[in-house]
């Protein structure tokens, strides 16, 4: 008898750990769980599965394709964590991992993807509850829930922990006549629970509209059984006016002591309700300093003001140093990576906060954060008085570091006991999402044109090789209508426009759009195709942008170059001059935007151009990052 029960135990437990596997056609709105860990099988990135939405997904989407589409999964397939959130009032579609998410009005349930890490003691169902017997998922041969007598209260389609397992083992090996759930019992909560399929709602009647045999109807209108899934308590998803991913950089030297650290703490709490955290608005995670920098939680560790204030509540002060330098190098390096929750189409912001002075240089770390895309916000509290300047390390540190120096990115307080005064303030400006400017980088906030020389000294053979070149630039530029730009001209005694800046907004087809561009073969009129590429391409680039020229040509112009070059550089056109074996090199150095030596390039063999394109990113971050921070 031990020995039965005891093999009942193991495959009991065996089933609730079983992850249940299921088509890339399987919508969210279709499985009644609240939140599940499902397999996804390789080739949901096929457009024939619908997404809805970008991050937050409407649940008419295909589960899998979102997961491909947020970045959680690639094509091969995979695990994911889902969890229902509420719906939202509209559904923005956007091009990413491959997916052109759809848009939508509006949509009654939601869901996001996160990566399959389940929490601490929690099982999750190893076979999930559908709306409909009929489910795609079924139909494939999956295990899913039939109908059951209703359970006591206590069984829910929550997720279930390892001793509930075992209480339903035991249950099983002893039978007992389990009580009806008593209808005053259950009204005495006005928490709405998600309940098992099956289970007649007293409330809404939702089971009263199903119909056996029911089927999804894919194309023209929703699904009846899409409109009846099980009600969700309300999830606030965020403010969407306020979508960033924030790191608050908190001080938790010896020196700073217990009583300003809860104060600290107070601030960071009061900001988190401030903002209303959500996945469709602000996420923010902390990391403390002192000797070396840890991370208490990341951006997704926390999807809600609410379990955030606790989280807060529950940090201890580490000590130690004050090396703030390290911590904003530990951020750039670490914290702002996709693992870590952070979202492409949301700006980076750090706060940090010091007390008194940093104990190390935050200049060189702060640079390369900002040429990172992170906006640097400092808040100093009660700084150096005159007999301890002596001591600080790096004078005026905080103007060294933030994003610009014009007063919008930093916060001077005399005393902490004023500290609360910057909650509103901060919160404003690190939502007004214009006005950050080091999410602009070099590599997304630029209008690029291509100038090709398609003369008949080029030939076939070289010509697909100077497309190369032309692909191997663009793939290191961010690709989008609100990011870097990309457009191309071809010519040779005549002009044509291969492309606009704003017929193709998506990097794949930008580099399909290089790979169709044809070999024209004529003459070399260079001065003429600059003249074009101002008209055609640069008179249409959004005054935001930074506006480069990319010249790539193999001879001596058979007209004059110096006028239409000094009009691109009339017009804020920064040109790079790239010649090819029989190119005149002071041809190219008249053409290049001054300083000639980091604009004009040349090369003996088309074969070699791969070699430039390093050195060209090189120049133009190096000169986007030169630019004044005022």
């Amino acid at each position: 008898m031990r020995t039965v029960v005891l093999t009942m135990k193991a495959s009991v437990i065996e089933m609730f750990l079983a992850v249940p596997q299921i088509n890339c056609d399987v919508k969210a709105g279709k499985i009644i769980n609240p939140e599940f860990i499902v397999k996804c099988p390789a080739g949901c990135q096929d457009p024939k599965f619908h997404v809805y939405g970008t991050d937050v997904y409407a649940s008419y989407s295909s589960v899998c394709g979102a997961a491909v589409h947020s970045g959680v999964l690639d094509n091969s397939g995979g695990k994911i964590l889902v969890r229902k959130v509420a719906g939202l009032s509209g559904y923005k579609g956007s091009y990413s991992n491959g997916v052109q998410s759809l848009s939508l009005p509006r949509w009654r349930e939601s869901f996001i993807v996160l990566e399959s890490k389940p929490k601490k003691g929690v099982t999750y169902p190893s076979a999930l509850t559908y709306s409909s017997s009929k489910s795609p998922a079924a139909q494939a041969g999956e295990t899913t829930k039939a109908y059951q007598r209703p359970p006591i209260p206590a069984t829910t389609a929550q997720p279930v922990t390892l001793m509930q397992l075992l209480a339903v083992t035991v249950a099983v090996a002893t039978p007992t006549i389990l009580p009806r759930p008593s209808p005053s019992a259950a009204s005495t909560t006005s928490i709405r629970r998600p309940e098992p399929v099956g289970h007649r709602s007293q409330e809404m009647g939702e089971m009263d509209s199903w119909k056996p045999g029911s089927v999804l109807l894919d194309e023209g209108r929703v699904p009846k059984e899409e409109l009846s899934t099980q009600s969700l308590e309300p999830v606030s998803l965020g403010d969407p006016n306020c979508k960033i991913d924030l790191s608050f950089l908190i001080d938790g030297s010896t020196s700073i002591g217990k009583r300003r650290f809860r104060i600290q703490k107070q601030l960071l709490a009061g900001v988190a309700q401030a903002l209303d955290i959500g996945p469709a608005g602000p996420l923010m995670g902390v990391v403390q300093y002192g000797d070396n920098p840890a991370t208490h939680f990341n951006l997704k560790t926390h999807m809600n003001s609410r379990d955030l204030k606790t989280a807060i509540e529950k940090i201890t002060q580490r000590g130690g140093l004050s090396n703030v330098g390290r911590a904003i190098s530990f951020v750039t390096k670490n914290f702002f990576s996709k693992a870590n929750g952070n979202r492409s189409s949301a700006p980076n912001v750090v706060v940090v906060m010091v007390d008194g002075w940093p104990t190390d240089k935050v200049e060189e770390a702060s640079r390369l954060a900002r040429e990172s895309g992170i906006n640097i916000f400092f808040i100093t509290i009660e700084g150096a008085a005159e007999n301890e300047k002596q001591y600080v390390v790096e004078p005026n540190f905080a103007n060294k570091a933030v994003c610009r120096t014009n007063g919008f990115y930093s916060f001077h307080v005399q005393s902490w006991f004023g500290l609360h005064k910057t909650l509103q303030p901060l919160v404003k400006r690190v939502c007004d999402t214009d006005r950050l400017a080091c999410s602009k980088t070099c590599l997304n906030s630029a209008d690029i044109g291509f100038v090709i020389d398609g003369s008949s000294s080029v030939g076939t053979g070289n010509f697909r090789t100077v497309l190369q070149f032309v692909t191997n630039l663009t793939k290191e530029f961010e690709i989008s209508d609100t990011d870097t730009r990309v457009g191309a001209v071809q010519y040779t005694y005549e002009q044509r426009l291969e492309f606009g800046f704003d017929q193709y907004s998506s990097k794949p087809d930008i580099l399909n759009a290089i790979k169709r561009v044809g070999y024209w073969s004529g003459g070399t009129s260079t001065g003429a195709a600059i003249n074009f590429a101002l008209e055609q391409l640069f008179k249409k680039s959004k005054p935001n942008k930074r506006k480069l020229m990319i010249l790539i040509t193999d001879g001596r112009s058979y007209d004059d170059v110096r006028i239409p070059a000094m009009a691109a550089h009339l017009k804020g056109v920064i040109t790079y001059a790239i010649g090819v074996a029989w190119a005149a090199q002071e041809e190219l150095e008249v053409i290049a935007t001054h300083p000639a030596r980091d604009h004009s390039f040349f090369v003996d063999e088309f074969d070699n151009l791969y070699q430039y394109v390093p050195r060209i990113i090189q120049n133009i971050c190096t000169e986007f990052n030169s630019q004044p921070r005022n």
